[in-house]
C-alpha cells in the first residue's frame, strides 16, 4: 500500500514539475501610473520616467476664505538646534528671522481634495489642512509646492539645515 501511495504521489509530483518546465509565455511588465504631486511638479515613477506637467486649478471656497486668515508655520533651525513657530497672513510674505529665507504664502485649504485638474477644499473642517508656499533663499527659489499639517513627509520642504511644516490654519 505504502509502495502504490508512493508511486501515485511521485508520478504526480514529475506530472506538476513537467507542466511546470514547460516555456512560459512572456508576460508584460506593468508600468505603475505616474504620479504627479499636488502642486503639478511630475514626479518620477518607480520606472524612472517622467510624466508631463499637468496644470492644476486651485479653487479656495468663499466660505473657507472667510473663515482661514492665518497659517501657523514650525520652522527649525537643525545647526543651531534651535526652532520657531511664526503665525502668517495668508497671502503675504514672511522673513524667517536670523537666516536668509523668505515664505511667500499662498491658498489655505483646511480639507485639501484633488479632483483631476483642480485642486480644493472638500470642506471647511481641517480634516487635511495643506498651505501652497515658495520658499526662497538668498532670492531664489528653492521649493514651490504644498505642506500638509497631517501629513508632513508627503512633499516635504527639504534642506540641508532648515525644516519648515505646517502645524495649523488660523480662523479669523
Amino acid at each position: 500500500m505504502k509502495k502504490k501511495f508512493l508511486a501515485v504521489a511521485l508520478g504526480f509530483a514529475l506530472a506538476v514539475s513537467a507542466g511546470a518546465c514547460g516555456k512560459k509565455e512572456e508576460q508584460p511588465i506593468p508600468r505603475a501610473p505616474i504620479a504627479e504631486s499636488p502642486a503639478g511638479m511630475p514626479m518620477a515613477s518607480p520606472h524612472g520616467t517622467m510624466g508631463p506637467r499637468v496644470e492644476r486649478t486651485v479653487v479656495v471656497p468663499d466660505d473657507v476664505k472667510a473663515s482661514w486668515s492665518k497659517i501657523k508655520l514650525a520652522f527649525e533651525d537643525r545647526a543651531s538646534k534651535k526652532s520657531a513657530e511664526y503665525v502668517v497672513k495668508i497671502g503675504s510674505e514672511f522673513n524667517i528671522p536670523n537666516t536668509n529665507l523668505k515664505v511667500a504664502v499662498g491658498e489655505f485649504l483646511p480639507d485639501f481634495t484633488m479632483d483631476g485638474p483642480t485642486i480644493t477644499s472638500a470642506s471647511n473642517n481641517p480634516n487635511s489642512p495643506a498651505v501652497r508656499v515658495e520658499v526662497f533663499e538668498a532670492g531664489q527659489s528653492i521649493f514651490r509646492g504644498w505642506l500638509f499639517s497631517k501629513f508632513p513627509d508627503v512633499h516635504p520642504f527639504a534642506h540641508d539645515r532648515y525644516g519648515l511644516k505646517l502645524i495649523e490654519g488660523v480662523k479669523g
